[in-house]
């Protein structure tokens, strides 16, 4: 009679311990963009790889990098990330609250995610025919002021122009694909999986990769809000050590890039389509940028697009890097998971 009563306050205690343990995990406000450089946060999301270190992720996707930026310095978001930008370097130098703290998406050898491109017709006619050739045509970014201006500038001075000498004309990558179309534009700095989409249709020919006039190019970063990288340090490290897996499994994922034809690789792919919505096979066709394994940016190439955004006159600010980015996150999650091993082919 008296082991009942034991029986049901130890069942009640472990019920209540069940119940504290789901309760535990740490909620993270994560800014997605919708395109592949989300792919590390996808793939930590699927494989389980944030819940294995306490977190719950909350995502939320923004049509522009821009748009984190507030969210991320009220707090309201707590991860981040998109294009190394003036507005980003200006609004660092204002003391706007967020650090660099990764890589989520840059350019390599042997990546050929982010192209020079040409319409077909210009190449056929004979009016494309070098750099040099950018004078006067209409070159699409996706943006003022962000990264690719910068590749702009360095195709433009390969081919010994001036980056003035060029037409921009700002639009989303998707409108791009329509603009070749119906040539309202001459070319872009494109980026995959449009590229593809563009050379499929016959519309237009990739000249190089960025590989070929600006290498190692920073694509895009990860932000941490400044409370969630201040007030949360030990949630901060534990998104990192699974961001870092994921990056990892990413890059053993890669083959000439693109996604190689192995289980792991397939897996990858399998997440990248639920996550963005897209096909199977659109993701496989396509190249793939880079991504470090252990997630450190490219610190060179961030001095790179300060000085040509102080050259360009749309830095006004004078932002410091040593302020901005925030490697102790990767340092402590790379110290935790050791050094990055690639996987045997």
């Amino acid at each position: 009679m008296r082991k009942r009563p034991f029986r049901a306050a130890l069942a009640l205690v472990l019920a209540l311990a069940a119940a504290g343990s789901a309760r535990a995990a740490d909620l993270v406000k994560v800014g997605l963009i919708g395109n592949s450089s989300d792919a590390p946060i996808l793939i930590a999301d699927a494989r389980g790889y944030f819940r294995d270190v306490g977190l719950e992720i909350q995502s939320t996707t923004f049509d522009s990098a821009a748009k984190l930026i507030a969210p991320l310095a009220t707090g309201d978001l707590d991860v981040g990330g998109g294009a190394t930008s003036a507005g980003l370097f200006n609004a660092a130098a204002r003391k706007i609250d967020l650090r660099i703290v990764g890589d989520r998406s840059r350019m390599a050898p042997g990546y050929s995610y982010m192209t020079l491109m040409i319409r077909k017709d210009l190449i056929e006619s004979g009016r494309f025919k070098s750099y040099a050739d950018l004078k006067g045509l209409k070159i699409a970014l996706a943006a003022p002021a962000i990264s690719p201006s910068t590749m702009l500038n360095a195709a433009a001075e390969k081919g010994g122009i001036a980056f003035d000498d060029i037409e921009k004309v700002y639009l989303g990558y998707p409108l791009q694909v329509g603009a070749f179309a119906s040539k309202a534009i001459d070319g872009s700095i494109m980026v995959e999986p449009f590229a593809t989409a563009i050379v499929r249709a016959n519309e237009g020919v990739r000249i190089a990769t960025t590989e070929d006039f600006i290498p190692s190019a920073q694509i895009a970063l990860l932000y941490f809000g400044e409370k969630f990288a201040s007030g949360k340090t030990d949630i901060g490290a534990r998104f990192m050590k699974a961001y870092i897996r994921a990056a990892r499994d990413y890059n053993d994922a890669i083959v000439g890039g693109k996604f190689g034809a192995d289980a792991n690789a397939q897996a990858i792919v399998q997440i990248m389509a639920k996550g963005l919505n897209m096909k199977e096979a659109d993701i496989r066709e396509a190249y793939v940028q880079a991504l470090d394994p252990d997630a450190r940016p490219n610190l060179e190439a961030l001095r790179r697009d300060i000085a040509f955004f102080r050259k360009s006159g749309t830095l006004t600010g004078d932002p410091d890097l040593g302020k901005l980015v925030d490697l102790s996150f990767v340092e402590a999650a790379v110290k935790d998971l050791g050094p990055y091993i690639p996987k045997a082919r």
